[in-house]
């Protein structure tokens, strides 16, 4: 029997700065998105971050956290919910850190009799950090705890047309009535060596100018690359003559070298560049989450109005979009058919 298991990033339970220092330290301990060695990560992360962090992103969960919880989870759940009558077979939902696990996602599809999962990792780019690291946790579970369960997962669809049509959609809609200067198009971050790391011919990433342009066998685990592809296509889509678009990237930690231009640095720069009505987009979330809600929606329209801008305009993600749940059901229907390669 087959089924569906639906993966996003997790949440903490609560906004309780217990809860937030547990979620925290499944998510730095993860080897793909502090890629040091061991003992240098478990001194940082336990020694350092989780003494100073989670009171901080406590604080800021409390920000966004709505009456029903994560806005994170709720949303998944609401998606997972709509897309449940439109297919004939089981689905569930999983985290990839925090207590909605994906051992729980896959659990509850054996329980009814599932021995064929495809797991839809909910991240249109791939990167070591999101895309990977589910995979990898994914296929250490099945091997460990479910032997006789097959899973196969979704490729990226960061390229994807009838996604690309949803998200062009979703942006025009909320544009309606706001007359932007500048769109933006802000990608969630990683260090600039993910990217050297990722890359499977180990010499064609240079992170400049030409290397994403450049036709190559790199750009299938290429998170730099298929950010740029994503918003070529939208703004094709969307027809933006005489209007301005860029790309940037957000969320840094550490001092390592991160993926350019930064988004922070981009709100004062463009408000400083004469750029007044700025509208903002997250591609590479499917759902609101702390990233877009906190981060870009309030402290991005704080840093861009005290730099000098006026109107401001936070594009909420796709999240349980009708026409969202639709592409991914036929997604399934397709796999179901045994034409996954067509997705």
């Amino acid at each position: 029997m087959k089924g569906v298991l639906l993966v996003n990033l997790g949440s903490p339970d609560s906004t309780k700065t217990k809860d937030v220092r547990k979620y925290l330290d499944e998510f730095l301990m993860d080897e793909r998105v502090l890629d040091m060695s061991y003992w240098k990560r478990f001194l940082l992360v336990k020694g350092i971050i989780l003494n100073t962090r989670p009171q901080k992103s406590g604080a800021a969960y409390k920000k966004i956290w709505w009456k029903e919880g994560s806005p994170l989870v709720v949303i998944s759940e609401r998606f997972t919910e709509k897309l449940s009558p439109k297919l004939d077979i089981p689905i569930a939902l999983g985290m990839r850190y925090g207590s909605m696990s994906i051992k729980k996602g896959i659990q509850e599809l054996h329980d009814k009799g599932v021995s064929e999962i495809l797991m839809i990792p909910l991240y249109p780019h791939y990167a070591m950090s999101s895309y990977e690291t589910v995979v990898v946790k994914a296929e250490e579970v099945q091997k460990s705890k479910f032997p006789n369960i097959t899973i196969e997962s979704l490729p990226v669809f960061y390229n994807e047309p009838n996604y690309i049509k949803v998200m062009a959609d979703n942006i025009q809609n909320h544009l309606n009535g706001f007359d932007f200067d500048h769109l933006l198009f802000s990608y969630h971050g990683i260090p600039e060596r993910h990217i050297l790391k990722s890359d499977t011919t180990k010499s064609h990433c240079k992170i400049d100018k030409s290397c994403c342009e450049t036709p190559s066998e790199a750009h299938k685990t290429c998170y730099r690359h298929q950010c740029f592809e994503t918003t070529k296509k939208i703004v094709k889509l969307l027809d933006l003559e005489g209007k301005t678009y860029s790309n940037s990237f957000q969320s840094r930690l550490l001092k390592d070298p991160w993926l350019k231009p930064y988004t922070d640095f981009e709100f004062e720069r463009l408000a400083k560049e004469g750029i007044k009505n700025l509208a903002v987009v997250t591609p590479a979330f499917v759902a609101d989450c702390l990233e877009t809600l906190e981060e870009i929606a309030m402290e991005g329209k704080n840093q861009f109005q005290e730099a000098g801008g006026k109107d401001y305009k936070h594009i909420p993600c796709i999240n349980d979009n009708d026409d969202w749940v639709e592409v991914v059901a036929n997604w399934i229907k397709n796999w179901q058919s045994q034409k996954l390669e067509t997705v």
